[in-house]
């Protein structure tokens, strides 16, 4: 959910420029089909949906033109308007700053099918406009799974006594780290569910989590990493965009758990494996709904079972078993036996704002006498009222697009994890 163009180091290009440069494949049929990125290829995140996007085109025989470098400003609804006025039939923005604009668009152009990643819109104050769609996926999930290869490696380092006195804080609990970009719902639910995934194996672990402020800036996420490695982390991941952390991580062989695709070329004595969004299985349903004329979801998210949550290729120094594992943890999500976010497996604590109105945790939440959350009043419609309970049959019911929508609402601070730069 990408919110704040910050810190980026990439410069955006003009519109038209970057869609003369960017456009590729061709079509047997003569249909265009376009993609806005906020950044370009040397970012994963984005390079993880101009793949999909590009795979999905060339799989429906449609062309596809993808520009880069579009920041959350009027330039995206230029971008948009300009793809649209070349032939799109179909447009899809990347980044969630772009969505007010593809809605603009959208707006204007009644015959286009618009869609954007990680926006909370098109349900609620978008809901008339019948050619905007937002999407995501159950990446929760992905992060659960790349969460127990994680938990299976300390395992292993554990038994083989590489698990060192500084990696233990005063209680005897294994210390974990996470890099994440910013405080959004998307962050935390991504780094709370990692960490259930670690804790499934490992009771024992605690995380800090540094924030850097910004989706992709290598220097911070580099300096950030060494933090947490220097206050003892054992093991490392991530929710940020560039290889800063990953890099850190290789120079000071520590286990590392990254994001959108592997980094086993780049770090290969350190990389276990990284989850991600598959989105061209959305995209090719886009394309197949919009040749044929016909409606598809306001709001979709894609599942392990639809093909879109992924892990890439496990690390050579994974622990042994770890796919065998996966392989029945992963079954267990699909079958509804398992629920990532279950609430016997993690404490809240609730924390009321002090006289200035300052330091408040977990508003909205209610939990039992062991702190267990029974209850939780999400924003799920962007009212920020925080008047819908999620929490239903022992588990907080994450993105569900049927019923709330697709991108992340989880920000609960669960007990475990200690935010080193940041209050809530």
């Amino acid at each position: 959910m990408k919110k704040g163009f910050k810190g980026i180091v990439l410069a955006a290009m003009t519109v038209a420029s970057v869609a003369a440069l960017a456009a590729c494949g061709t079509s047997s049929s003569g249909d265009k089909f376009g993609l806005i990125a906020l950044h370009d290829e040397s970012s994963t995140y984005d390079a993880n949906f101009i793949k999909g996007f590009k795979a999905a085109c060339e799989a429906k025989k449609v062309e596809a033109k993808i520009v880069t470098g579009i920041p959350e400003t009027n330039k995206c609804y230029e971008a948009a308007a300009d793809l649209a006025d070349q032939g799109c039939k179909g447009v899809f923005a990347d980044s969630f700053g772009h969505e007010a604009h593809i809605a603009k668009a959208a707006s204007e152009f009644a015959d286009v099918q618009f869609s954007h990643a990680t926006g909370t819109s098109s349900k609620y104050a978008n809901k008339d406009q019948a050619n905007f769609h937002n999407a995501f996926a159950s990446i929760y999930e992905g992060r659960y799974l790349a969460g127990v290869v994680a938990g299976l490696k300390l395992q292993e380092m554990e038994a083989a006594g590489k698990i060192e006195a500084k990696n233990k804080d005063a209680n005897g609990n294994i210390k974990l780290g996470y890099i994440g970009a910013y405080t959004y719902a998307e962050v935390i639910s991504g780094y709370t569910s990692w960490y259930l995934g670690v804790k499934s194996i490992m009771p024992n672990v605690v995380m800090d989590v540094t924030f850097t402020g910004s989706w992709y800036d290598e220097v911070a996420e580099g300096n950030g990493a060494n933090t947490l490695i220097d206050g003892g982390a054992a093991l490392i991941s991530q929710h940020a965009d560039s290889m800063g952390a990953p890099s850190a991580c290789e120079a000071k062989n520590v286990p590392n758990v990254s994001y959108n695709g592997s980094t086993a070329a780049k770090c290969p004595n350190t990389y276990l494996v990284s989850s991600r969004i598959n989105w061209q299985p959305y995209f090719e349903m886009m394309i197949e709904k919009t040749l044929a004329g016909e409606s598809y979801a306001k709001d979709y998210c894609g599942t392990i079972e639809t093909g879109s949550v992924e892990l890439a290729e496990y690390g050579k120094n994974v622990a042994a078993g770890t796919a065998e594992k996966i392989d029945e943890v992963k079954a267990n999500l699909k079958s509804g036996k398992l629920h990532v976010f279950d609430t016997s497996k993690f404490t809240v604590t609730v924390v009321a704002p002090d006289a200035d109105g300052n330091n408040g945790k977990n508003a909205g939440a209610t939990v039992d006498a062991d702190g267990h959350l029974t209850a939780y009043l999400a924003d799920v419609d962007g009212d920020y009222k925080g008047d819908t309970n999620v929490v239903s049959n022992g588990y907080f019911d994450e993105s569900n697009a049927e019923k709330y929508r697709s991108a992340p609402y989880f920000d609960l601070q669960i007990d475990g994890i200690n935010l080193l730069n940041v209050k809530f």
